[in-house]
């Protein structure tokens, strides 16, 4: 807990212990959601609640009858041919084939080409909303998508084509968004979403035939897809399952973002981000009409890719939308994703509560600018993956951190995460650590660790970054009064100069300081507070230099729930009194924290939260408010 740069310890429930490695930098904020869209949930809720001023539910509403045209009020369009790239269509294909063609009927059972085929579930609705998976790692309080009315610039495409082996023609069912594009006539979908002959549906509308969509239709001229992607594949390659489709205008000589507007399209921040995902779950909706998942990102190990856990996010939802923000009232937003990636969006078990997204990166928009200017994509044979940014894991992992710690252990001085190494095993010695804490005890070059043993053993690892954790000095024999040794962390309070000082909570709410804390003993005591005083109720103490004084400050999570900030704690008392959060509030579900230097400022005023629920944030910068906050691990 403390320490003057960088590297958090975890202590599983299991007994393993692990560092993860440290290097620079401020963990990447998810960004801004406006109130429009979906507003953060709190860093323990799981599950964020549907967003204010959003379109009402289906139910409250119907789709209006339109006249199939690419505006509200136009005839179908005219017949117009496509070229080059990879064309959808023959020249003879026109808007009247397309209507011919794809009678309510096809519509219906056309398949997602990233799902098996699967037979409507006459039970949609309730399957959209049916109890959490039994799998013990799938969150109870996933978030469940919801039906809307869906917005003008999100629809479905349906293409179909004829199996060269068979002859059995193949329809399918994806969904699409309209992006900005010089011509006002481009689409994003899923790369396993091209080919074939394809008409474009924005707001689609299971009620109405082709001919009768609100905003028409729009004939899919060429897809642009990146030529070394393999459709459905689970390799790498997978990172490139995005595609962009040229659209024919509408008869009036309207483009389709003159119609439904256009979305705009930024690089996807980091593998921490809150969306919205938008998409079409036709395979378990014989109605199939849109849904939407207000979510959370983490990565996808081993791809340049994110994944999110939202119920029902069935066949169909290939090549939706992930939105950053959303305007609801204008029908657009912008776009960090599409559903896509490894096995088309999806993991081996066709599971509808994960889905995936490719990363929106160099490649993505190198595609994005041939496919504005009509160019047809021809890379290298060869896909080398970006550097992958290290990942600390997601929630399912954290929700078993029992214990953490601070320090510089990796001896860069630099803070931050850069990767992991296990220093114990699972089911040792560390499986009965009681409470432990980071500082610079021996005065050796690296940070130690201090670890009370529920038997009341006290043991210090001197420099644990360079000899690990085997051995160390024994401070306390087993059966000591250290068994009541609730909680404990180093700081400087006192010594001033170097982090050497520890500050203990005893299980009777008595409270002491040990200063110049070494490995002959635990030097000189003072007691800053009595026994049975108010600190019996306090559930989790830290320290951190938070306000810049001779001292350093410290942290405490109380039983109800409020947080308190003891300023210049020393060998005279624990300090004023500064109130962070009120009883009652969030942070009843910090279940650990430790406070250290991991940004580039070198300073230890970062704190470190796990919170009940797995998600792991950092508050940088904090003083006697808290800093600004950073996930570093979604919740589970």
């Amino acid at each position: 807990m403390v320490l003057a740069a960088g590297t958090a310890l975890l202590l599983t429930g299991g007994g393993s212990l692990a560092q993860a490695q440290a290097k620079v930098q401020d963990a990447t904020p998810a960004p801004h959601l406006s109130p429009a869209t979906v507003p953060s949930a709190g860093p323990s809720a799981g599950t964020s609640a549907a967003p204010s001023g959003e379109p009402a539910p289906l139910a409250s509403a119907s789709p209006s009858t339109g006249t199939g045209t690419g505006e509200p009020s136009a005839s179908p369009s005219a017949s117009a041919s496509g070229s080059a790239a990879t064309e959808t269509g023959d020249d003879d294909f026109s808007d009247e084939d397309a209507i011919r063609f794809w009678t309510p009927e096809r519509m219906a059972s056309a398949t997602d080409p990233a799902r098996p085929a699967q037979q409507a579930d006459p039970s949609a609705k309730a399957r959209l909303r049916r109890a959490a998976p039994a799998d013990p790692g799938v969150a109870a309080d996933m978030p469940t998508a919801e039906h809307i009315l869906g917005l003008p610039s999100v629809g479905t495409i349906f293409t179909y084509d004829t199996d060269p082996t068979t002859q059995r023609m193949h329809a399918h069912h994806c969904t699409a968004s309209v992006v900005e594009s010089p011509g006002h006539n481009l689409i994003l979908t899923a790369g396993h979403c091209d080919g074939g002959k394809a008409v474009f549906v924005p707001m689609y509308a299971a009620e109405q035939t082709l001919d009768k969509q609100t905003f028409g239709f729009y004939r899919v001229a060429k897809f642009f897809t990146d030529n070394r992607y393999v459709h459905n594949t689970k390799k790498p390659i997978s990172d490139l399952d995005f595609s962009f489709g040229r659209l024919e205008p509408a008869k009036s000589g309207k483009q389709a973002q003159d119609v439904v507007g256009a979305n705009s399209l930024v690089r996807t921040p980091g593998y921490l981000n809150k969306v919205t995902m938008v998409g079409y779950p036709s395979s378990h909706d014989p109605e199939d009409h849109p849904v939407r998942c207000p979510t959370q990102t983490e990565a996808l190990p081993g791809f340049y890719q994110v994944q999110a856990k939202c119920r029902g996010m069935w066949g169909g939802v290939s090549g939706g939308p992930w939105f950053s923000q959303v305007d609801w009232a204008r029908g657009t937003g912008e776009i960090i994703g599409n559903v896509g990636g490894y096995y088309g969006g999806g993991d081996d078990a066709d599971d509808d509560w994960l889905t995936y997204s490719p990363m929106h990166g160099d490649w993505f928009f190198r595609l994005y600018d041939e496919a504005k200017n009509n160019q047809v994509p021809q890379h290298d044979s060869t896909y080398d993956q970006p550097p992958l940014p290290y990942s600390m894991g997601g929630g399912e992992t954290w929700s078993h951190a029992k214990l953490l710690a601070s320090g510089e252990y990796t001896g860069d001085g630099n803070g931050g995460f850069t990767g992991e190494r296990r220093l114990a095993a699972p089911h040792g010695i560390f499986q009965n650590a009681k409470s432990l804490t980071g500082g610079d005890f021996s005065g050796g070059n690296g940070s130690d660790l201090l670890v009370v043993f529920d038997s009341g053993e006290v043991r210090l690892f001197p420099d644990v970054g360079t000899k690990g954790v085997d051995g160390g000095f024994k401070l306390a024999d087993a059966g000591s009064i250290w068994s009541h040794a609730d909680q404990i962390t180093g700081g400087s309070f006192g010594t001033a100069k170097y982090v050497s000082d520890l500050l203990v909570r005893w299980s009777d709410g008595e409270v002491t300081d040990y200063t110049a804390v070494g490995d002959k003993g635990f030097g000189t005591e003072h007691q800053l507070e009595k026994p049975k005083s108010a600190w019996k109720d306090a559930t989790l103490v830290t320290a951190g230099d938070f306000t810049g004084g001779n001292n350093w400050d410290t942290l405490v999570r109380w039983s109800d729930g409020h947080v308190s900030q003891f300023q210049e704690t020393g060998p005279g008392g624990v300090g004023k009194e500064v109130q962070m959060a009120p009883a009652g509030s969030i942070w009843s579900h910090d279940s650990v924290m430790t406070a250290g230097s991991y940004d580039s400022n070198g300073w230890p005023d970062d704190l470190l939260v796990r919170w009940s629920d797995g998600e792991t944030t950092m508050y940088t910068h904090t003083g006697a408010t808290f800093g600004t906050e950073h996930m570093l691990v979604a919740p589970k």
